[in-house]
């Protein structure tokens, strides 16, 4: 048994009679005093397994109970190659071995549900690209440039649009789970959409019962690996077969099955989930209103992830046919403000293979401009957390205080007009303005200057400290050092074009 690792006991019995995943299988681990109950799944040929995800090291022993009973005891050492799963630590992710997680995400809808040599093409081209999370769909999905029908379904047909939830294609499972070790193996997350509105075989007009049975076998088969995230649903407002109080029962279903709490949230078309509830460990959006990072962050005090901000390619729909500059401006606006984002990629093709629905190789100009993002805020010595510069760094009752006791009239007459407007408008005026800064703690600032071409800015740093001042083109990939030993407002020449970003990091 290794630390951060999926473990695996497999026992044999006779095929279940009804349900194939209703199953009497338990099994108790026990390390340190405490206890984790797994239940088991059934993996056909009279193969029954138990996972179990391990987070100490140290001696467990477990007991079996149910369709068989036996006892035994495993050492669990620590092992270099795994981080373990990720988990969101206020706005912000974190592996179970401390270490950050920073996600930097693409969507491939239907990525298991391709022929073999297409998925392989897929992983290839994973294994080269700077993404650690992918979007990916379980049941299968039918939408444009996406008609093919896959070799296997999760669960046994009954006609054209019905399913036996109860009777798993136990070859699926194999496939997908084939699928899942390669992308631990890459150390890439995968974002699991459990349900999806693009629907042509009846898994979108499952009922309530159904859909609580899928959930049962999916947690059981599941929940023990480490590099996996649910996803309720991609727009899950779409699915009119579905009543919205189903999603808040699905969320705690999954939650009450999975011992290890994965994270979870739920993927809009126009209402946005509501991110409040326990079982939602971050915040998923659909939303091109990128500027409200730190609103939801705060609002919510969790992660804020971006999944879908429209899709580099040249395809008729207005989701697909930004430019990859486009693209990349959108994620340095995103994770200047302490958020993250999910890429896609939508370029025609005679083949109809587009990477954002079935994958093959990706085309475009954005993602090895993301992967230099990905580089630099790797290197950032924390996470970074939204902050506004000048007077719109102070909070409203700074703002008050300030007009108390404003500064000399002679000192600057146009700060006296200004004070004299009330707080919250005045705050509410300087927070409206677009600013695509943040930073850590008194580490590091970045200044993201989007689409200004300016020759010049100004930048606010502290007075104590010492900084180093790098120019970054974002596009070109270039980083160059033009201050050293500085504090406070300084002034930094610029080439004058867009997509120009300033880090500073305390020396």
């Amino acid at each position: 048994m290794k630390l951060f690792k999926m473990f695996e006991l497999e026992v044999r019995g006779p095929e279940p009679v009804g349900s194939h995943v209703d199953v009497d299988l338990n099994a108790v681990f026990s390390n340190n005093g405490r206890s984790i109950t797994v239940r088991g799944f059934y993996d056909g040929d009279g193969v029954y397994k138990i996972r179990f995800y391990p987070q100490e090291t140290g001696l467990y022993k477990y007991v079996v109970s149910g369709i068989a009973s036996l006892s035994g005891e495993e050492i669990c050492e620590a092992d270099d190659a795994g981080h373990g799963m990720v988990r969101a630590e206020g706005n912000h992710f974190r592996y179970d071995d401390g270490s950050r997680y920073l996600p930097f995400g693409t969507t491939v809808y239907a990525l298991v549900h391709q022929d073999k040599q297409l998925v392989d093409q897929t992983m290839n081209t994973l294994s080269q690209a700077p993404f650690n999370k992918v979007r990916m769909c379980v049941f299968p999905k039918h939408y444009d440039f996406n008609h093919n029908a896959p070799e296997f379904y999760p669960f046994a047909r009954v006609d054209d649009k019905k399913w036996d939830v109860n009777k798993p294609d136990f070859r699926y499972w194999h496939h997908l789970e084939q699928r899942l070790a390669e992308l631990d193996e890459m150390g890439i997350q995968a974002d699991l959409i459990i349900f999806h509105p693009y629907d042509r075989w009846g898994f979108a007009e499952l009922s309530q019962e159904e859909c609580a049975v899928y959930l049962d076998y999916l947690t059981r088969r599941l929940a023990a690996w480490p590099n996996i995230w649910w996803s309720l649903a991609n727009e899950y407002d779409l699915m009119d077969k579905f009543e919205f109080s189903w999603w808040p029962e699905f969320a705690g279903q999954i939650y009450a099955n999975d011992p290890w709490h994965h994270l979870l949230s739920n993927h809009n078309f126009a209402k946005v989930w509501d991110f409040s509830t326990p079982e939602t460990t971050h915040c998923c959006l659909q939303n091109v209103s990128i500027d409200d990072v730190q609103v939801w962050a705060k609002k919510y005090g969790k992660p804020v992830v971006y999944d879908e901000i429209r899709y580099e390619g040249n395809i008729m729909h207005s989701w697909g046919n930004v430019s990859g500059r486009e693209l990349v401006n959108r994620f340095w606006k995103i994770y200047a403000k302490g958020g993250y984002a999910s890429h896609g990629e939508t370029f025609m093709d005679d083949k109809e293979i587009l990477w954002w629905a079935r994958g093959g190789v990706l085309k475009g100009s954005s993602p090895e401009r993301i992967g230099f993002l990905r580089q630099i805020m790797e290197e950032l010595p924390g996470p970074i957390d939204y902050s506004m510069q000048g007077i719109g760094a102070l909070s409203v009752e700074a703002i008050e205080e300030l007009q108390k006791n404003p500064p000399e009239e002679e000192v600057n007459n146009g700060i006296m007009r200004i004070l004299r407007i009330p707080a919250t408008d005045l705050y509410n005026l300087f927070s409206s303005i677009p600013r695509y800064n943040g930073n850590y703690n008194d580490e590091v600032f970045i200044f993201y200057l989007a689409d200004q071409c300016a020759v010049e800015t100004q930048i606010d740093l502290p007075e104590t400290g010492n900084y180093r001042v790098d120019m970054i083109d974002t596009w070109e990939m270039t980083r160059e050092t033009v201050m050293e030993n500085v504090q406070g407002s300084q002034k930094v020449n610029l080439p004058g074009h867009e997509g120009m970003a300033i880090i500073a990091t305390k020396m």
